[in-house]
């Protein structure tokens, strides 16, 4: 496809009122400022939250806290919140197609490429892809809650040039303004992790993102080789600016400089939580880190916490510094037993890595 590929995230404050209630003319002025982009011969791909403060809003309910529940609610939401887009998007002469995305569409390799054709075709028919988590069927996305995540991640999945996360905060600001008049705007950012402590929780109680969501998105991002610009979302004609790269216009961050991760390892560097640690010696450490192979027994030395085969786990040097995560081949019972053996010991039907180089992330 001819044109950069922008995503753009929205979350549930910028476009819901006090009350909790889907506000026409945020969705309209987003939709507006996405057909401009289009105009100029780029792709836009939306990511939006939303679906729980829809079906909240007419089921006249207070939030849950009940995951069940709130998935019930989002099953409510989910197709009025897309009525809202396709009558703004109708407005400015544009079709919407709707795209629910699950975890799975990140880490198995089919279903990655499937959804990546999906979204390149709607593109390609001249369509906004609207995007969101399936959130009335699977366990685990409610918690991403703002989307901040999914969105880095889409970013990932198409490719995309740019990634904006509008917010109702101008970006990444000194202090919080709330308590700080003399807070001011950090225009960019070159390594996440040095500001992640400057960053607070949600800015409202309709939103369970907050500026430390959109950061941890920022470096999945910026993993991924992406530009970000966090930005306000009431700013005028935001997104044409971000894209443009408008000085003032937020808080930009830019890509880290190397190779690309892929998928299946963002996800396992960023969005799973981590079960367990294994220390290693100062032997495996280098091997894992200079000539990228898998981890296996002989090279453990200590097993933290009791994880299960398939687990998230951290990596540790002998130091107790961690350097790398991965996904445990062997649960942490077991593999305390194996620690330091080497693989010709194993029984038979057990596979030698405690965990393959294809599900490892050596981290910075």
């Amino acid at each position: 496809m001819a044109g950069r590929t922008v995503v753009v995230k929205v979350g549930t404050s910028s476009i819901t009122d006090d009350r909790g209630r889907i506000v026409d003319a945020a969705v309209a002025k987003l939709c507006s400022e996405v057909a401009e982009v289009l105009a100029g011969g780029d792709h836009v791909v939306v990511v939006t939250s939303g679906a729980i403060a829809a079906g909240l809003q007419v089921l006249e309910l207070t939030r849950p806290s009940d995951p069940a529940v709130l998935q019930a609610v989002a099953a409510v939401g989910q197709s009025r919140l897309m009525g809202h887009y396709e009558r703004a998007f109708a407005s400015v002469g544009l079709v919407a197609g709707q795209v629910l995305l699950a975890p799975l569409d990140f880490v198995d390799r089919a279903q990655y490429l499937h959804a990546r054709q999906t979204l390149r075709l709607l593109m390609g028919l001249g369509t906004v892809p609207v995007v969101n988590e399936n959130d009335a069927v699977a366990d685990d996305e409610i918690r991403f809650g703002d989307n901040d995540r999914l969105a880095a991640l889409v970013a990932h999945l198409v490719q995309a040039e740019l990634l904006v996360l509008l917010t109702d905060a101008a970006g990444l600001l000194t202090a919080d303004p709330r308590y700080d008049q003399e807070a001011s705007l950090i225009e960019e950012v070159s390594e996440v992790d040095q500001v992640l402590a400057m960053a607070g929780g949600p800015g409202s109680a309709r939103g369970s993102g907050g500026m430390a969501s959109k950061l941890a998105a920022a470096k999945i991002a910026a993993w991924s080789g992406v530009r970000v610009v966090i930005a306000s979302a009431e700013r005028p004609r935001v997104l044409q600016e971000a894209v443009v790269g408008t000085p003032g216009v937020g808080t930009f961050v830019r890509p880290r400089d190397g190779r690309r991760l892929p998928a299946r390892k963002l996800w396992i560097a960023f969005a799973l939580a981590t079960a367990g640690k294994v220390v290693v010696d100062a032997g495996a450490k280098r091997a894992l880190i200079e000539r990228g192979v898998s981890l296996l027994p002989a090279g453990v030395r200590q097993v933290v916490g009791d994880f299960q085969a398939e687990d998230a786990v951290e990596l540790a040097g002998p130091d107790g510094d961690v350097f790398a995560k991965g996904i445990a081949r062997h649960g942490a019972k077991e593999l305390a037993q194996w620690s330091g053996w080497q693989s010709s010991r194993l029984p038979d039907d057990v596979p030698p890595e405690v965990v393959h180089r294809d599900d490892l992330v050596i981290l910075p």
